[in-house]
């Protein structure tokens, strides 16, 4: 690995997947959601290589989309990555599944192409069918569109959307003449493993299969996966990892790593500003754990817990409600060696109170929590937000 230190220009927001060498993609209103508004992406690999990896949800109810792209990812290789939004395709049966083949097939055949390189994503309402018509149609609509510029790019990233306000797309070049960029979709049931995300990555390296894959699953655990917005794993998770070799530079791994967790970091920042309903951005870090695995799991009670996330709304600094959170979580706790801290103020230590809550200032949007075990080396850091009355009220409304 290189030692040496390197100059990273910033995550850049104006681009996306297109902006690494060697790839095209477009957005396109295909007619899926009944506003009219853009509902089909298309991402295309131009090559010269076709390497790709992919990681995919924990949840053991899985949609379509979900299993045919674990199926043509065993071979390590895509050409094409076909997304809407609008509808999940979840829990259809096997003719969901059957749909799912159909797109793959249409894409391979406008594209010239396999439909084992042809991945499928989508996202939105659990349970209908999608409109097949209306699906082919769009893909043969943004096969004409496809193009190397960020517009067509941001196209894509807005074609995703379901509950989010606005597009989320991440870039950044490496100073050896690479670049990694990427976009992301997610709003609500987001508890990562991954979250309730659709997430397409691209890269200019010249990298095989299991390089990215090496790559993917440990940048993941650091970043898609340490998102905890409300403890739902979705049906339809997928973050798909696409390289190009069109830079001709294989990167050290150790520094290609570093520029995917810069994305994929700067991505789910981006997820969490755009939460449902979200007024507080809400960082819980765990240091002193036994192991980095307890620190998580400590930090995903935190993150979790409705009355900790409840009382943030409120402003409320109640460190009370976070050492019940804590506690209650399935690692080694020990009381008199627990400590917590909102926003720079201890307010408990010890194993009991160490100052007045009101010293702790939660009136801005951001709010970091750190809580101290005192037991170990583990440390992690989990983003959350809190639970507002926005939340409930699109939620209770999303189906209609």
């Amino acid at each position: 690995m290189n030692s040496n230190p390197v100059n990273r220009d910033p995550v850049n927001r104006d681009r996306g997947v297109t902006g690494p060498s060697g790839f095209t993609a477009a957005g396109v209103a295909a007619g899926i959601k009944e506003s009219g508004a853009l509902d089909l992406a298309l991402v295309v690999n131009e090559g010269p290589g076709q390497a790709a990896a992919g990681v995919f949800t924990t949840n053991q109810v899985k949609a379509a989309p979900v299993l045919w792209s674990q199926q043509v990812l065993k071979e390590r290789r895509l050409r094409a990555v076909v997304l809407n939004s609008g509808g999940a395709n979840a829990c259809t049966g096997p003719e969901g599944f059957q749909d799912t083949h159909a797109t793959a097939e249409k894409v391979a055949a406008v594209l010239d192409v396999g439909a084992i390189e042809v991945a499928v994503c989508s996202t939105g309402l659990i349970g209908e069918r999608l409109p097949m018509d209306a699906l082919t149609a769009g893909v043969d609509k943004a096969a004409a569109e496809l193009a190397a510029t960020d517009r067509a790019g941001l196209d894509a990233a807005t074609a995703v959307m379901t509950t989010d306000t606005h597009p989320k797309q991440s870039f950044q070049a490496h100073p050896d003449g690479w670049s990694v960029g990427g976009f992301v979709k997610g709003a609500g049931m987001l508890s990562p493993n991954m979250a309730t995300m659709l997430s397409v990555i691209t890269t200019d390296a010249a990298l095989d299969g299991d390089a990215l894959d090496a790559a993917l699953r440990r940048v993941t655990a650091r970043t898609y996966d340490r998102l905890d917005v409300d403890g739902g794993t979705s049906t339809n998770d997928t973050v798909l990892l696409l390289a190009s070799g069109a830079s001709g530079v294989t990167p050290d791994p150790g520094e290609f790593a570093k520029t995917l967790e810069a994305v994929a970091g700067d991505l789910v920042k981006q997820l969490q500003g755009d939460a449902e309903g979200v007024t507080k951005e809400v960082a819980v870090t765990v240091t002193g754990a036994l192991t980095e695995a307890e620190a998580v799991e400590v930090a995903k009670t935190v993150a979790e817990d409705n009355l900790v996330k409840t009382a943030l709304f409120g402003s409320d600094p109640n460190w009370g409600r976070i050492a019940m959170a804590v506690g209650r979580s399935r690692a080694t706790v020990e009381q008199h060696r627990l400590s917590i801290a909102i926003n720079g103020v201890t307010l408990f230590a010890d194993g009991h109170k160490a100052a007045d809550r009101a010293e702790a200032d939660l009136s801005g949007r951001d709010v970091d929590i750190v809580v101290g075990l005192g037991l170990g080396d583990g440390t992690a850091t989990v983003l959350t937000t809190d639970l507002s009355h926005a939340y409930v009220e699109e939620n209770s409304a999303y189906s209609s």
